[in-house]
């Protein structure tokens, strides 16, 4: 019996991936990103990353400047590309009712590290997100990790900035239980602890 032909409707319109074929696939629960021509797919979140994201989103929007705004789950747009960080935050105006933010508009990008998302949240999205010009990277660790402090609490904030030389540069390593404030795109200061309840 033949394999049967994939609906032409779910498949690019090209021979790579874009943005923009991203319109044509269902809502089904499945998180659908853009990167290098590809189709990332991923499940949906589990309760422990969607909790520290809700109160690192309470915490930033409480924190942030009354010019600022801050967004979970949407796509950051770079070139054909569409990677969707699990927060963004930036300052110019942006248009409410497109499908994603340009990355030019973006001034924080953060992912929180789950167990399927390991290399992209710590080298495929950094790397895409620096190449865009996006000026923070901001990489929370939820599970343990080669290279953790035997003292380092869980979770671990990792802030980033970018470079004159175009790469995102180490500026602070926050483990539970410190309290420090990142100046960086706004005034914030968190202790991870308080992101975990």
């Amino acid at each position: 019996m033949p394999a049967p032909e994939a609906s032409s409707e779910f498949l690019p319109a090209s021979d790579r991936w874009t943005a923009a074929d991203l319109d044509r696939l269902p809502e089904n629960g499945l998180r659908y990103e853009v990167m290098n021509g590809q189709l990332i797919v991923n499940a949906a979140p589990k309760p422990r990353h969607q909790e520290l994201l809700l109160w690192l989103s309470a915490a930033l929007l409480s924190a942030m400047p009354p010019d600022f705004w801050v967004l979970p789950g949407v796509g950051v747009l770079i070139g054909d590309d569409e990677p969707i960080p699990d927060l963004v935050a930036g300052q110019k105006t942006v248009d409410k009712d497109a499908r994603g933010v340009p990355a030019e508009h973006v001034l924080l990008a953060v992912e929180i590290v789950s167990a399927s998302t390991t290399m992209m949240d710590r080298m495929v999205k950094p790397a895409l997100y620096a190449e865009a010009g996006i000026a923070n990277y901001w990489r929370i660790e939820v599970n343990s990790f080669k290279g953790r402090l035997p003292s380092e609490q869980l979770p671990v904030l990792f802030a980033y900035v970018l470079g004159d030389d175009g790469e995102y540069g180490l500026t602070h390593r926050i483990p539970a239980g410190e309290l420090v404030t990142l100046r960086s795109p706004f005034e914030f200061t968190i202790d991870p602890a308080t992101l975990l309840r």
